[in-house]
């Protein structure tokens, strides 16, 4: 029963769709127009002579045509039927298809120049990162120069002699973006060493300060915080990084954590921390400057 009804239905399908193409079935089961197509017979003229209008004959009183192309009948006839199911697989018309079609032009359009401005935005940064790698390699080969001049005179100055510089260490790879590395060398008077790690405790703190006093003089900061730098340091070393700092301190501010009684006379302003019997911290502040002399 369910084959029988789908075998209805296709055959309800297929008489709607002869009906639309104005065709009828033969008793020997062939498809031909429902109506004759009546065509004028050109180049027939009249009984006398006359050939201004043509006869009308009917598709099939057409005589055969002569000097044509072979047609395979067959083949044609069911390239038609193909032809014929695409269009019904179509299904309806769709009225807003050329609205929606110039909105879907319009978006893409839009979407396309879009893409065209993000890739000359593209090419802009670029070539703008391009540039700010060339001038900060500029600048960072000025501002070496410069720091490795100070460093040197700040290392001679806390040593009493010897020599120190930096050296560049171009990276080992094929990498244009690859920054270079900088490597120290220090060589405190009557000494012969290749590497920092053969200095002594104090040696090493003197060549970091010189290091950091050749930075603050060529770019100076707001504040520096410097804890415990004078631990290992002897008498003679305090007083020439005390002396370093009140020449840097008109355009940096120094905190300094320091047990060294040396350090602390020099500061403008001292603040001690201690802890009494309750355990708790207690701040002790003492501005020198206020002291009278006699103290």
């Amino acid at each position: 029963e369910n084959r029988l009804r789908q075998a209805a239905e296709r055959v309800q399908r297929l008489h709607a769709e002869l009906t639309e193409e104005n065709m009828i079935v033969q008793a020997d089961g062939t498809v031909r127009p429902e109506k004759p197509i009546v065509r004028p017979l050109a180049g027939l003229g009249d009984a006398d002579g006359d050939d201004e209008d043509g006869d009308l004959v009917s598709a099939g009183e057409m005589p055969a045509v002569r000097g044509g192309a072979e047609v395979d009948v067959p083949a044609l006839r069911a390239r038609i039927t193909e032809i014929r199911a695409g269009i019904r697989a179509l299904g309806p018309v769709n009225v807003e298809a050329m609205e929606d079609l110039t909105a879907e032009s319009e978006r893409h359009d839009f979407l396309v120049g879009q893409v065209a401005d993000l890739e000359a935005a593209e090419v802009e940064l670029r070539d703008a990162i391009r540039d700010l790698k060339k001038l900060i390699r500029t600048k960072f080969v000025e501002t070496f120069h410069v720091v490795n001049e100070r460093f040197g005179e700040y290392f001679t100055r806390f040593f009493g002699g010897g020599q120190a510089e930096l050296r560049l260490v171009e990276a080992d790879t094929d990498d244009e973006d690859a920054e270079a590395g900088v490597d120290i060398f220090a060589q405190p008077p009557g000494k012969r060493i290749s590497n920092l790690t053969v200095l002594s405790g104090g040696e090493r703190s003197m060549t970091s300060v010189a290091l950091l006093f050749a930075l603050l003089s060529v770019n100076p900061a707001p504040v520096v915080v410097l804890d415990e730098v004078d631990a290992a340091l002897d008498e003679a070393n305090v007083t020439r990084f005390v002396g370093t700092l009140l020449e840097l301190r008109e355009r940096t501010q120094f905190v300094v954590i320091s047990h060294n009684r040396r350090t602390i006379e020099a500061a403008d302003a001292i603040y001690g921390v201690s802890m009494g019997d309750d355990s708790a911290s207690r701040v002790l502040s003492l501005k020198l400057a206020q002291l009278p002399e006699s103290a």
